[in-house]
């Protein structure tokens, strides 16, 4: 008899993979929202215009920023949307983190958005070109749903994200893609950038709350969209072993390629303090499917193997 084979998320909870350097890569985030069903590639494959969404996604891209949708945690009825939209652009970098927020009336106005601001997190600029959008203050909770790129999102996020909704209203919102479908239920946190793996109802609470105090929660986390990955890991290494819990007091001040697998990454933090942390690529067996049906594969981790403060 064939067993059954366990979801992507499931193995990679059973493996304990690390969560640590997961997150997807990105200083600037701009969100469209989009109701209705989403397919695999969700910009292209949705009720939105494909050709403004390739246009986005391709200008994103080229920026350093991420384009998503986003919907109202709930059923999704395959209507049309009505054209006003919410639409959110957060800038990530520590210290320089805001967010804007509001209405388009027609989706053809994300065109006149100025993409040399979203590169240089230059909140004017932006604003300049999108007048419609405002400065907020309360922190945003994205949670991946999108089952036809990964049935586990599907599964353990839409759960979850009806639950936060009911729990912390309107800043909580469905999304196309977080990355790292074997982490689900994924989740991020604008406009700091932080990312989540494996919540519940209550840890992805807690990291609203943390976020909205302005401090970091660790647990689950994969870590803040504006590094890279070496970087990320580093940043989540510092934090774990000095206990600095200021949501922006840590920054990448350097990343060095010692090698082709290691990284020599310095990060900065407050009253001055500075850590060196040596960061290793490796890859981790046995063999895993990185999304539900994928090939088998020994997915690639980045380790810390030591930090040292200076």
């Amino acid at each position: 008899m064939i067993g059954v084979v366990p979801a992507c998320s499931q193995l990679s909870r059973l493996l304990d993979e690390p969560l640590a350097g997961t997150a997807p890569v990105a200083r600037t985030w701009l969100l469209l929202e989009q109701p209705g069903p989403w397919g695999r590639q969700a910009l292209t494959q949705s009720h939105l215009d494909p050709i403004l969404g390739a246009a986005l996604e391709t200008a994103a891209n080229a920026h350093g920023a991420r384009a998503a949708l986003i919907r109202r945690p709930g059923r999704h009825p395959d209507v049309p949307p009505e054209p006003a939209r919410r639409v959110w652009i957060a800038h990530t970098r520590p210290r320089n983190a805001w967010l804007l927020g509001g209405f388009v009336e027609h989706v053809a106005q994300l065109g006149d958005v100025s993409w040399a601001g979203i590169e240089r997190g230059d909140l004017e600029l932006v604003h300049e070109s999108m007048p419609s959008l405002l400065p907020e203050t309360e922190p945003l909770l994205l949670v991946c749903t999108n089952g036809r790129r990964d049935v586990c999102c599907a599964s353990y996020g839409r759960p979850v994200v009806t639950r936060l909704h009911h729990r912390l209203g309107e800043r909580t919102w469905e999304t196309t893609h977080l990355g790292g479908h074997r982490f689900a239920p994924t989740a991020a946190v604008l406009p700091y950038g932080v990312v989540y793996g494996r919540v519940d109802v209550d840890s992805a609470t807690r990291v609203v709350e943390q976020a909205s105090a302005g401090q970091h929660e660790l647990r689950g986390y994969r870590g803040r969209s504006t590094f890279d990955r070496p970087a990320q890991v580093a940043e989540a290494a510092v934090r774990e072993q000095s206990g600095v819990q200021g949501i922006d007091d840590l920054d990448v001040a350097s990343v060095l390629l010692e090698d082709d697998e290691s990284w020599r990454v310095v990060v900065t933090g407050p009253d001055g303090r500075r850590w060196t942390v040596d960061v290793r690529a490796r890859r981790l067996p046995p063999p895993r499917p990185e999304s539900c049906g994928g090939p088998l594969v020994e997915p690639a981790a980045h380790v810390a193997e030591t930090v040292v403060e200076d």
